[in-house]
């Protein structure tokens, strides 16, 4: 029977606060809005001219990016690639594994939502406006930690989990270059339509029958109701506001499903994603359901990015509103073809809807079993056969 011992994180892991001493051109500066529940969500570099002040510390693959402020928020991640010129905040601890545990097996402990409600509370206890913790209170903790043995059978499980994540991840990203790559058909370069007599507009020719025009005239975006993170009842639905990612989870919403948000303001203003499932709008605009040509407008969008970029306005904070996103011009076609075309669009999105819910109760299944696992209650021989 393998040993289980009772240790501290502090005994398990490091604070490394090596600072960045390169002279690279351009580097990817890492904030804490930049990393959610596992993964690094920028990649983009910025001439190195622009550094900021809190970006200071270099990490490497196998780390892990551990934000100070509001745990709650689950802004962490492991870095499973060479970080070449990634600079991290001040307020993400980068976190370092010892020899006495495997740097993912560290990373599940770290990310339990038992440690997590832990640092919460600590967090609450000693702060305002804006939760904080620090290494110091993080290496205090408690652990039941098993040998490197055990802990890699526990991995496997959780890897088994992720793979199958994984895999409905990347099929929703061809499903998404479907649909994509038949907008560009259809209603760029008119590949169907190429037998019909084309005339002039005032943006280019286009087909008989088609009319230049505005999204407003297809769509009415509205704007989003503010919701504060410590106001939210966790209850599964995204709260939609500027960042990346759902800024936190709520008990009801205010749209219905499916949902097309553009972030209302902040560094990722603009920045637009369709939810599968309800939402709370907050600090976004959205249209949801109840708009006949939602799919239409979704492809339209994302086949226009720049579009959404450039409609930022503001120096100190970019806003994008609503009636920013009215003023695009498009081309619009008859209805009947917009028709034909969101019937293929939508049989695409149930596909990629019914793989998004599958894989949210595969990561529930993580989830539940994971304090279990890691606390000893439960034996990986009892579950190995059953995933």
């Amino acid at each position: 029977m393998c040993e289980w011992v009772e240790c501290k994180i502090g005994d398990v892991c490091s604070s490394i606060s090596d600072t960045y001493k390169r002279k690279a051109q351009e580097v990817v500066l890492i904030n804490t809005s930049d990393v959610l529940e596992g993964k690094c969500l920028n990649h983009q570099k910025t001439p190195n001219k622009n550094l900021k002040g809190q970006f200071k510390k270099t990490f490497q693959a196998d780390d892990i990016l551990y934000s100070e402020i509001r745990p709650a928020n689950k802004r962490f991640a492991y870095i499973d690639f060479t970080p070449t010129d990634y600079i991290a905040s001040t307020k993400l601890m980068v976190l370092r594994h010892n020899d006495k545990i495997d740097s993912r097996y560290l990373f599940y402990v770290l990310t339990s939502q038992t440690l997590i409600d832990e640092l919460q509370l600590l967090a609450e206890s000693r702060s305002g406006t804006f939760p904080q913790i620090t290494f110091s209170e993080l290496s205090r903790l408690s652990i039941k930690l098993p040998p490197l043995t055990e802990q890699r059978r526990i991995l496997s499980i959780f890897k088994n989990l992720d793979d199958k994540i994984e895999v409905n991840r990347r099929i929703n990203d061809v499903l998404e270059q479907q649909a994509q790559a038949l907008f560009k058909s259809w209603f760029v370069d008119f590949e169907p339509f190429r037998s019909k007599p084309f005339v002039e507009s005032e943006l280019g020719m286009i087909p008989e029958g088609w009319r230049a025009g505005t999204l407003g005239e297809l769509c009415t975006f509205k704007r989003g109701k503010n919701l504060l993170t410590k106001n939210a009842i966790n209850g599964g639905v995204p709260v939609v506001a500027g960042g990346l990612e759902p800024s936190c989870y709520h008990n009801v919403s205010n749209t219905k499903s499916p949902v097309v948000t553009v972030s209302g303001s902040g560094a990722n203003a603009g920045y637009m994603k369709m939810y599968y499932q309800e939402a709370w709008a907050s600090d976004c605009s959205f249209i949801d359901s109840s708009c006949d040509y939602l799919y239409f407008v979704y492809c339209f969008l994302q086949a226009n990015k720049k579009l959404l970029k450039h409609a930022q306005t503001g120096a100190v904070q970019p806003h994008v509103k609503p009636s920013d996103i009215h003023e695009f011009s498009l081309i619009i076609p008859p209805q009947n073809i917009i028709e034909r075309f969101q019937d293929i669009i939508i049989d695409l999105t149930h596909k990629r809807a019914n793989l998004e819910k599958q894989s949210i109760a595969l990561a529930s299944i993580r989830d539940t079993l994971l304090p279990r696992l890691m606390s000893g209650e439960l034996k990986v021989k009892d579950i190995e056969d059953s995933l």
